[in-house]
């Protein structure tokens, strides 16, 4: 195995459980902190993509998706004030939106690959994004997906609030989804400089 491949499994890993601690502790009224740590992860796999193609980009996922899983089930037993501080919605969620979204856009990097070299990353991150958002928003809050958990209360983010404080009225897990997406967003458009940076000085390394 590969000195890159090795450093972009732990990268993953890496990017994984720093977003699963940051994700406890709120930035504003919208975000938490993992928001702007998480995206990196499709950073990681489009490099991998690009250096070593989809079936290598596939393992760093898994080994990111398993790091994941451990995460998660720790959360899921350490208790906080009021409750655990992963309920199993948000384990579920987090698992099945990762999976989803990376195995998408492993397959839509792959799809653009010989075309400009912006075009692959920059499309396989806005859809695989689109997907992570919408998958774990809806499994981890969504009041019509309640029966996944039953004895998980979700009552707080299904709250009739103004979009953003500003927009019309719509549950509170909406809003929290969209103000995610948006800094996913920013971020796949930064991380075009260190993709393209990192894809070069590697390619001559590996």
């Amino acid at each position: 195995m590969s000195r890159s491949l090795v450093l972009g499994i732990a990268a993953m890993a890496l990017v994984v459980v720093v977003s699963n601690i940051l994700v406890q502790f709120l930035f504003g009224n919208w975000l938490t902190w993992g928001a702007f740590t998480y995206p990196f992860a499709f950073l990681v796999t489009d490099l991998m993509n690009r250096l070593y193609g989809p079936r290598k980009a596939a393992r760093v996922v898994a080994a990111g998706f398993a790091v994941g899983v451990v995460c998660s089930l720790v959360g899921t037993t350490i208790v906080g004030e009021f409750a655990p501080l992963v309920s199993l919605r948000v384990a579920i969620g987090s698992g099945v939106a990762f999976l989803c979204a990376q195995l998408l856009d492993i397959g839509l990097f792959n799809r653009f690959r010989d075309g400009a070299w912006w075009r692959a990353p920059l499309v396989s991150t806005i859809f695989g994004s689109i997907v992570d958002t919408g998958l774990f928003f809806m499994i981890a809050f969504s009041a019509s997906l309640s029966w996944i958990a039953p004895g998980v209360d979700v009552a707080w983010a299904n709250e009739p609030l103004p979009l953003l404080g500003a927009g019309p009225v719509v549950p509170l897990w909406i809003s929290l989804a969209v103000a995610d997406f948006t800094v996913k967003l920013a971020i796949a458009l930064i991380a075009l400089i260190p993709f393209r940076v990192l894809a070069l000085r590697l390619t001559v390394v590996r």
